[in-house]
């Protein structure tokens, strides 16, 4: 079952309703709803009082904090309401967008200047919209993308940084997959765009460091040849890695296998380039163990409920060399338990509470380095020179849009995640990355809480760590409290004073790490120590290699406004994606505070109207009318054999509906067609009778085998009493009557029948009602839709007499041999 959210309204409707049932609050609870498209003359016709009273008006639905943000107003006259309702009603602007143009005076009174950075995807786009209000309520907003280091708008807030003339941005993140530049080289800033290159004479620094991690673990965690299986059903995430495999140029995708304990066994389709691949799942670990033998990283997405399990669980597959555990809230003394093991076994955890890692040009990890704009934007489909390490997974990213504009680009980051345990520490990415050839400058992204930076610096005074180092503690601002401050992450909390951000700071700037001022020029040093590598041939610059074009997924094209397709379907009647089910245009929650009924229901959904009320009830009656006629009429007889013979109900059914037609149950349409098109000519009911006679047509809706002017039928009575009484006008059925007349002097049971008559009354009301114009009537009566009233309404018999055979326990029907006449062929009986 799924919950949403309801109304106030509704909500109030229901305690009233279910609760304060004898309360006279109760009966003082009045409301009008009212949208763009609100009739105001109908709606005082429904509403008189809207007159006479003070009201209230507010958005019905569940916004937090109403009354502060404007969006209520309190004794108004109805005029009042309308005025009130001018500016706001229909408005879509949402967020920080809404909030500048509702407060503009007082932004623009105490002359506010806004800044915005962003990032992510489609962040052009925003940046966009926010430049557009700023124009069009003439408040002052700088909008910065990610070319801007994401703190130094505060510097420009302050006055201690110019404030640049940004040149325009792309309209959305689809440039970077859409290459339409033509050009064959990914931008780059001032500097050549370049990367290291492997050589084979390269060899390790003179000062190698000393083996640090535990026996067993591998430097290299992840080549271009990496296979990974997937524990749980994180299907986006598998088609990003699958998308980076793809421009990175890989052969195969590196995601073998997933593991859903919930499902069973089956494959589940991706994307590769333009390309549809299979990718199986499985139920259990060990069959997909079993099956891929070349897997050697698992990518754990359970929640930290099962994580704990299922990573124990794998560590007992020697293949399995690399885990990454996505979930952050797994007990500590867990997350101990894990280490050890993983020590024992010579596997690297990275994690848990992480977004994992990524090695341009080979692997990522899950959500790693966001959607495909980013990662062609920050060059991670081909290695650089830089590798990193951090504990933010959102900061990994932010160092990789940072390295990429600074230097030559990433050779491998990891994110270790937040919690006070880690899988895996500092230092041993630093030492990993210390033994990588291809890895010129290392950068540390730490925070306040722990001690684990003192480990570098030990590293650097030992020699252990030759390559330059370029690292920042977060948390400085920490010192600007009076009382211990908990940061985001678990581990983010300083207990002693070395735990602090700026104690480490200056430990690492004294061991002889390159450390910024602040973080706010974290880019520009790690730029200078790249140019300083480059000036000293350490890094050697290379040719950029473009990436192949990647498709672009339809639902995000869409999204971005670059697409339109023809919709397969079109529908007018019914939309289920919003807060409730809306029939043609109503509320589901409208329908039942109305008291619609079916007859309601089906007028919208077969109509689009909401009929008047005698034409609801008449159209319940018409369905009550025909609900059944006994077991002898060929429908019910063909769904009791179907139910005897073993079918379903489904099954017994549709074998009863296959036999409305014109000859039994179906002149509903072809009744109301005939009488309408001799009425609407301008013949005389007699000559009606004639022509059909003459034309040897017998008429629709006239006749009946049982019933007679002399035996009526009582359907037929009783409908025709109530239409008579209620509805404005009968010129058809009266037509039709003067026919009856005529057709019965000569049989008496050529009658108007029950489907001649709801047939002939639906044209009447379809025209009269005030609820259709004369075409859209016709066009009803042509398409068929009086037919469907029959078949409505005969559904609830034959149903009926399937389970009335099931609950009888009614065997295997066969025909009596003496019911049935056996004769030869004509030409033997001669």
């Amino acid at each position: 079952m799924s919950a949403k959210a309801i109304s106030e309204q509704t909500g109030k409707e229901l305690l009233y309703k279910f609760i304060c049932t004898t309360s006279a609050i109760q009966n003082r609870f009045k409301y009008a709803r009212v949208t763009p498209d609100t009739d105001w003359a109908r709606l005082l016709q429904d509403h008189p009082w809207l007159l006479s009273q003070n009201l209230v008006v507010k958005p019905d639905q569940l916004i937090k904090r109403r009354g502060k943000l404007g969006l209520v107003g309190v004794n108004l006259t109805l005029e009042g309401i309308k005025s009130w309702l001018k500016p706001r009603l229909g408005q879509e602007a949402t967020g920080i967008v809404r909030a500048i143009r509702d407060y503009q005076g007082p932004l623009k009174e105490h002359e506010v200047t806004i800044f915005v950075r962003r990032g992510g995807p489609n962040y052009q786009e925003g940046l966009r919209v926010m430049g557009e209000v700023g124009k069009t309520t003439g408040i002052p907003i700088h909008v910065f993308g990610t070319e801007t280091h994401m703190t130094a708008i505060v510097g420009m807030a302050l006055g201690h940084r110019p404030i640049p003339n940004q040149p325009p941005t792309a309209a959305h993140t689809a440039n970077f997959l859409l290459n339409a530049s033509g050009s064959t080289s990914t931008p780059a800033p001032s500097r050549t765009a370049s990367f290291s290159e492997s050589r084979a004479d390269e060899v390790a620094p003179a000062k190698k460091a000393k083996p640090a991690m535990p026996q067993g673990k591998s430097a290299t965690l992840f080549s271009r040849h990496t296979k990974a299986i997937v524990w749980g059903m994180q299907t986006r995430a598998v088609q990003g890695m699958l998308d980076f495999d793809y421009v990175c140029s890989r052969d195969e995708p590196s995601v073998a296998a997933m593991v859903y304990p919930f499902t069973g066994d089956h494959k589940q389709k991706f994307y590769w380039g333009h390309k549809e691949i299979l990718i199986p799942v499985f139920k259990n670990m060990a069959d997909a163990m079993k099956k891929h033998p070349e897997v050697d990283v698992l990518i754990n997405f359970a929640s930290l409920r099962s994580a704990y399990d299922s990573t124990i669980e794998t560590m007992n597959y020697s293949q399995i060399r690399t885990i990454a555990i996505i979930a952050e809230g797994i007990p500590e003394a867990l997350t101990r338990k894990l280490i050890k093991k993983a020590d024992q076994k010579g596997v690297t955890i990275i994690g848990p509470a992480t977004v994992g890692g990524i090695k341009p040009g080979c692997f990522k990890i899950g959500n790693t380095g966001g959607m495909l704009d980013n990662i062609l934007a920050s060059k991670l489909y081909r290695p650089g020179s830089v590798a990193y390490v951090s504990r933010s997974g959102g900061m990994s990213n932010e160092l990789n849009n940072i390295i990429s504009r600074t230097t030559d680009g990433v050779y491998e980051g990891v994110a270790i995640g937040g919690d006070r345990y880690p899988g895996s520490t500092f230092m041993d990415h630093v030492l990993r990355y210390q033994d990588t050839p291809g890895v010129k400058m290392i950068v540390v992204l730490g925070e306040i809480g722990g001690t684990e930076e003192y480990k570098i610096c030990r590293g650097i005074k030992e020699g252990r760590i030759t390559k330059p180092v370029v690292c920042w503690c977060i948390g400085t601002c920490a010192t600007m409290f009076s009382s211990e401050v908990q940061f985001g992450h678990a581990g983010a909390c300083a207990n002693q004073a070395s735990e602090t951000a700026v104690a480490k700071n200056q430990a690492l700037k004294e061991a002889g790490v390159f450390v910024p001022p602040s973080f706010d020029e974290l880019g520009e040093i790690i730029q200078s120590v790249y140019e300083d590598l480059v000036a000293k041939g350490v890094i050697v610059p290379a040719q950029e290699v473009p990436p192949p074009t990647v498709p672009m997924d339809y639902s995000w094209a869409r999204e971005l406004g670059l697409i339109r397709k023809p919709a397969s379907f079109m529908t007018s009647i019914c939309d289920e994606r919003g807060q409730e089910l809306i029939y043609a245009g109503m509320p589901i929650t409208e329908v039942f505070k109305e008291e619609m009924g079916i007859g309601g229901v089906l007028g919208l959904l077969w109509f689009q109207r909401r009929l008047p009320k005698y034409a609801c009830q008449f159209i319940e009656m018409c369905l009550m009318v025909t609900a059944d006629h006994g077991p002898a009429v060929s429908g019910a007889h063909n769904t009791i054999i179907c139910a005897r013979a073993g079918k379903d109900l489904v099954s017994s059914l549709t074998s009863g509906l296959l036999t409305i037609g014109d000859r039994f149950g179906g002149a509903l349409d072809a009744a109301a067609k005939m009488f309408s098109k001799a009425f609407d000519s301008g013949i005389i009911p007699m000559e009606f009778v004639n022509k059909m006679k003459k034309e040897g047509k017998l008429i629709m809706g006239i006749g009946h085998r049982v019933k007679s002017i002399n035996n009526p039928d009582m359907r037929v009575q009783i409908l025709k009493d109530y239409v008579k009484q209620h509805f404005p006008a009968t010129p058809l059925l009266d037509y039709a009557l003067e026919v009856e007349k005529i057709t019965t002097s000569k049989k008496p049971n050529l009658i108007l029948n029950v489907d001649g008559f709801i047939g002939v009354a639906f044209v009447d009301m379809l025209r009269n009602c005030g609820s259709f114009t004369r075409e859209e009537a016709d066009e009803y009566i042509d398409i068929g839709a009086l037919n469907g009233i029959f078949v409505l309404g005969r559904s609830m018999g034959f149903i009926g007499h399937y389970l009335d055979q099931k609950r009888l326990k009614q065997g295997l029907y066969r025909h009596p041999w003496d019911d049935i006449s056996y004769v030869l062929p004509e030409h033997m009986s001669m």
